[in-house]
């Protein structure tokens, strides 16, 4: 996810996301733990769009 489409969603919209996002990586983390995960790139990649988002919505509590 792109850091313009972040910032262009809503606060509840960004929660959502980071939800969504957190039982994503939860998911693949078993993946790899189990051995069925094919690219281990995807966890880092879900990780870093966790972080964008939660930068963003600290942003957007910051000012208001």
């Amino acid at each position: 996810m792109k850091i313009r489409e972040i910032k262009d969603l809503g606060a509840d919209e960004l929660k959502q996301k980071c939800r969504d996002l957190s039982e994503e990586l939860f998911r693949l983390r078993i993946r790899h733990t189990t051995g069925q995960l094919d690219s281990p790139v995807l966890m880092g990649r879900v990780r870093k769009d966790i972080a964008r988002i939660k930068t963003v919505l600290r942003e957007k509590e910051v000012t208001g």
